[in-house]
């Protein structure tokens, strides 16, 4: 494969994606950074192969080769390009935020499945004089989960939790940019949350402080992927505090890793919850684990 970095040769946009498979980057990751070093939207992936033979500037293949090179060294492609896709919106995300997966979709959709049909879209079957869904995320990061929330149920009033500052910064201005009305809380869990609500739902970190695996995580925050000796404090932490902030029938829904499902159930147990139970995320682990609060 041609060296393009020290040549006056410009590639065409064919030529770029040949290189990245070639130093092993996956497809789509090579297509949405060519499509950032372009200036273009992420999402015109077909334009790059209706336009493969086009040459990239100067100016384009410099940016190219720093997004090769960042990637290379295992950084998000939603670092390197500033945004992300997250249960269809756009999000800006950087290093002060942990880069939202897919599978975290599994939770949102889980969480809108367990409240009761929104008024807006059948007035019939609430009473005229309920009080609005009261929804809250705690651990929000980016705003991914409160905002995919609020999205889906603008009748609803969503809180966002998050002991970091700087991670706040970003989330309320991903809500501004949508122009989405949720609330932000700087709190460590519920030390500064008052009120009960109809959901709770958190993604927090639940891996362990000396797992190996985090040495593929470096360039996100540390603070929000590790828990304790064994990633589980966190998760307790959210388990015990959550009853007097639910709700009555409430439901507590939680990301866990791959293989903590039965403690995390066995957490929810013994806490009082009832109906608790697993879903799985997009490759089939189970990597979501919930419970509903006893009726009074």
């Amino acid at each position: 494969m041609k060296d393009f970095h020290n040549s006056h040769e410009t590639p065409t946009l064919a030529q770029c994606l040949a290189q990245a498979h070639a130093l092993g980057m996956a497809r789509l990751d090579a297509q949405m950074l060519l499509l950032h070093s372009l200036e273009r939207p992420l999402h015109e992936r077909a334009w790059l192969l209706a336009n493969d033979t086009n040459l990239l500037s100067p100016a384009q293949l410099a940016a190219w080769n720093v997004a090769l090179q960042r990637r290379l060294a295992s950084e998000p492609v939603a670092y390197i390009t500033g945004r992300k896709e997250f249960f269809g919106l756009t999000l800006a995300v950087d290093a002060r935020v942990l880069d939202p997966r897919p599978d975290t979709e599994t939770l949102v959709d889980w969480g809108l499945a367990v409240l009761p049909v929104s008024t807006s879209s059948a007035t019939d079957s609430m009473p005229e004089n309920s009080e609005p869904l009261r929804l809250l995320d705690l651990g929000t990061g980016s705003g991914a989960i409160a905002l995919a929330l609020q999205f889906a149920r603008p009748d609803a009033h969503v809180w966002a939790v998050d002991v970091s500052e700087s991670a706040l910064v970003v989330a309320r201005a991903n809500a501004a940019q949508l122009k989405l009305p949720v609330k932000f809380i700087a709190s460590d869990w519920f030390d500064r949350v008052s009120g009960v609500f109809d959901l709770i739902v958190s993604n927090p970190p639940y891996i362990a402080d000396a797992d190996p695996h985090l040495t593929a995580l470096r360039h996100e925050p540390l603070q929000a992927l590790t828990s304790g000796p064994d990633g589980l404090a966190d998760l307790r932490r959210i388990v015990t505090g959550s009853l007097a902030h639910l709700a009555s029938s409430g439901w507590l829904l939680l990301e866990h890793g791959f293989d903590q499902a039965d403690t995390v159930r066995a957490l929810l147990t013994q806490a009082g919850y009832t109906h608790v139970q697993s879903h799985n995320d997009l490759a089939g682990l189970a990597r979501c684990s919930g419970g509903q609060k006893p009726p009074k």
